[in-house]
This record gives structure tokens, C-alpha cells and sequence, in this order.
């Protein structure tokens, strides 16, 4: 029995210490569960190391009742030194082809997390300072119902190599 107990504990330790920190992790609660045009989210982080990759991931959480297979979103970034936002246009997809949610669900509330940025780009997060990023949903509907968060990661990877 005190095995057993002991090996229980052992395995929690070897889970949690598997599963990787964010660098910066930030959740917005959407209004109403309904993102309008004009809710757009700001993620502000500092990054001072510049000698790592990191990988951007989008997080969103959104009920079974989500009327799309996917979500159409702006990020709007702006790096430091710049004085006007670089805009990128992604699709998220929630849905499989057959209709089966994609991310974990739990009871009729489902999340994902979607990388958005390449694990090896050397440009992400390239420079030192502030970074800024805005999230704005980009679908034909306005307002998109079922949406209860939206959320930024940012993971630290391995080190660029002397070349990148």
C-alpha cells in the first residue's frame, strides 16, 4: 500500500515536470460570450533574451454550441521600435472535417490551442523590448456567439544556432 502511495506521487512529479511554462500566458474573457468587431484583446510582454526560439500559440475556448468549424482572426503585432502594427489574417480550425471538436472538451466547453508562429522561425520574437499583439475576430458574423476566451502563449524553445 505505502508503494503504491509512493509511486502515485512519483508519477505526478514526472507529469508535471514534462509539461513545458509558458514564457507569458494571458486570457481575456469575451463580453457576453459574443466577440464584436471592436472587443480586440492587447498582450503586452517584455523579451530580453533573443538567443532562443519561441513558439506563439492562440487559445481559445468556445462552447459546443459554436456555430463554425473555424474562426478567422487577425493579429495585429507590433514590435519594438515600430510605430504601426503589422497585420497577419490566420484560420483557427476548431472542427474536423467530420464535425468532431478538435482540443479538449470537458462537459459542452471545448478549448484549443493552435500554434501560430513556426517552432523554428528565427524572426519571432526576434528583437529585445516590448512586444504588443492584438487579437480581433475576422469572421462574417458580428457578433460571433459562443466564445467565452481568447488567450496568448508564448513558450521559450531551444537555443538559435550561431548562423539564425
Amino acid at each position: 500500500m505505502l508503494l503504491r502511495y509512493f509511486m502515485m506521487i512519483g508519477c505526478c512529479f514526472l507529469l508535471g515536470s514534462c509539461m513545458t511554462s509558458p514564457y507569458y500566458q494571458k486570457h481575456y474573457s469575451i463580453p457576453d460570450n459574443e466577440w464584436d468587431y471592436d472587443y480586440k484583446p492587447v498582450f503586452r510582454f517584455e523579451v530580453k533574451d533573443t538567443g532562443v526560439y519561441y513558439t506563439m500559440y492562440f487559445i481559445i475556448r468556445h462552447t459546443e454550441a459554436y456555430p463554425y468549424s473555424n474562426l478567422w482572426l487577425r493579429v495585429n503585432t507590433q514590435q519594438p521600435g515600430d510605430s504601426v502594427a503589422e497585420t497577419t489574417r490566420i484560420e483557427i480550425p476548431l472542427a474536423t472535417p467530420a464535425g468532431q471538436w478538435l482540443g479538449r472538451g470537458m462537459g459542452s466547453i471545448w478549448e484549443q490551442r493552435m500554434a501560430i508562429t513556426d517552432v523554428q522561425d528565427a524572426q519571432v520574437l526576434g528583437r529585445p523590448g516590448i512586444y504588443e499583439f492584438s487579437l480581433e475576430q475576422d469572421m462574417r458574423v458580428n457578433p460571433l456567439p459562443e466564445v467565452l476566451q481568447v488567450g496568448l502563449r508564448v513558450e521559450k524553445g531551444a537555443e538559435k544556432k550561431q548562423n539564425d
